[in-house]
């Protein structure tokens, strides 16, 4: 009990202390009601509020705003990703100009088989963090080794590829069912280049490591690791870019 009265009072004063990054957007962890998706990075925007933090009914302004807001993407940046829930009929809302994130996980339409996070369909769920996928992903971003020089605690373009292609090969070992469909062959690199590009240092030319701890491990925008909105807006040609760039790491 003390421990955690004492877990409480530091986060507290770790938000006091970030109060301008998180107003009107503190974190709050999901209820058990509410709807959330495989992606962390939707996740995280349910979480902090920036989407409904219900996570239903989420229309396409609200969408392009929450984007916008948190991670200064350009506001149509994702609306493909949009068209493609309404287009594939995964709405379950009622009104086919929404969704719930958890309409998301419908095998092989948006979600598909070697998330970095996540387990295979086949093994019975593919929305929630799985720890044991993670701990290997992370053990190949080298994710928790920060000490010594200050390149180590950063995750380079190179080292998130091979741990990229790591986990698809170990997927398909793993997975009887793997389905290397088109989806899976373009989003395993592009859900790569799309968390490196949301919390991309362009200082350092690489993302901090604090900052993917927190968005994979706790669906958490990283405030309280220093993460602030990118002064110029990122588009889906950076998205692209980058996953070329993911794509063509040697392994």
């Amino acid at each position: 009990m003390k421990s955690s009265l004492f877990k409480a009072v530091l986060f507290t004063l770790a938000v006091s202390s970030y109060g301008w990054e998180h107003k009107g957007h503190e974190f709050r962890p999901p209820l058990p009601s509410d709807s959330r998706s495989p992606c962390p990075g939707l996740n995280a925007l349910a979480n902090h509020g920036w989407l409904h933090r219900s996570g239903k009914d989420i229309d396409l302004p609200a969408f392009q705003s929450a984007i916008a807001g948190a991670y200064n993407y350009e506001p149509t940046t994702m609306d493909g990703i949009f068209e493609l829930a309404l287009n594939f009929n995964l709405s379950t809302t009622g009104n086919q100009s929404t969704f719930n994130l958890f309409d998301l996980a419908r095998h092989d339409e948006i979600e598909f088989d070697g998330s970095l996070s996540r387990n295979d369909i086949y093994f019975g769920d593919n929305v929630h963090f799985d720890p044991n996928i993670w701990a290997t992903v992370a053990k190949n971003l080298n994710l928790y080794d920060t000490l010594g020089p200050e390149a180590n605690q950063y995750i380079t373009v190179e080292t998130a590829g091979k741990a990229c292609a790591a986990r698809a090969a170990e997927a398909k070992r793993a997975n009887p069912r793997f389905n290397a469909s088109a989806m899976q062959m373009m989003g395993n690199p592009g859900t790569t280049a799309l968390y490196l590009v949301t919390l991309w240092d362009e200082a350092a030319g690489a993302a901090p490591k604090s900052w993917v701890k927190a968005l994979f491990e706790e669906d958490r925008i990283p405030y309280l690791e220093g993460y602030k909105v990118p002064k110029v807006p990122r588009t889906m040609d950076n998205v692209n870019e980058m996953t070329k760039r993911v794509s063509a790491v040697k392994v």
